[in-house]
């Protein structure tokens, strides 16, 4: 089954699970390239209001969307029936012509797995074109493609610091966070990221940084659409 999970999509149409972020994004990038996506899935917290998974606000998760020119569909759930409801999605997307979903992971076999088990539940293929590469080899094959991203959330107790947040990961960057110890995919939770611009674009995302907030070991950064950016 893992050697299948990184199969290219030939000629599918297909749904990805879109974090708004570095590794979302390139997945997507690779499956553009010999498939057609009929829609994004983004999965926000209980309230409805933020991204689960990187805390990005309604209108921010949609300009993404619209700068990558496909509908988006959304559920809210708590972690009690966050499954349910992405599955839910899923069977969403099966009405739009989805054969198959794309997701962005990298090597955590746990993640992998419960993506195979939704599918399952969804009769979609699982294709993760990011799986098994080398860590490094993703991260500079992100930036090299012209892809720009800017860190928004950190875990304090991993090596990340405050004035890290609203950073742009750049090669540069990238070097500096392997010397202090850091996994530059931030596989560990170290980082997450927020895609500004790249070849999946159709323009870039303006936005204002607006103040950092602490949550336990964590700290964010908010972002605001500037006006003239919708």
């Amino acid at each position: 089954m893992q050697d299948q999970w990184n199969t290219v999509i030939q000629q599918q149409k297909f749904v990805a699970s879109y974090s708004g972020g570095k590794d979302s994004s390139l997945a997507l990038y690779h499956a553009l390239q010999s498939g057609q996506a009929v829609a994004l899935i983004v999965m926000l917290e209980e309230h409805g209001q933020r991204s689960r998974s990187h805390a990005m606000p309604l209108d921010i998760i949609d300009a993404q969307a619209e700068r990558i020119g496909l509908p988006i569909l959304k559920a809210s759930a708590t972690w009690n029936d966050y499954e349910h409801q992405f599955v839910n999605l899923l069977n969403q997307t099966k009405q739009l012509g989805a054969e198959a979903l794309v997701t962005g992971d990298i090597d955590l076999i746990g993640h992998a797995q419960w993506n195979q088990s939704v599918c399952e539940q969804s009769q979609l293929q699982l294709c993760m074109p990011l799986w098994q590469k080398p860590r490094l080899d993703i991260v500079g094959e992100f930036i090299q493609l012209g892809f720009v991203s800017i860190i928004v959330t950190i875990n304090l107790n991993l090596g990340m610091r405050v004035e890290d947040l609203g950073r742009v990961l750049t090669a540069d960057f990238v070097d500096e966070l392997i010397e202090r110890g850091i996994d530059p995919c931030g596989e560990a939770g170290e980082f997450h990221t927020t895609l500004i611009d790249g070849p999946i674009f159709k323009k870039p995302l303006l936005l204002n940084k607006g103040d950092i907030l602490y949550h336990e070991n964590y700290a964010f950064l908010a972002l605001e659409l500037k006006h003239n950016s919708i």
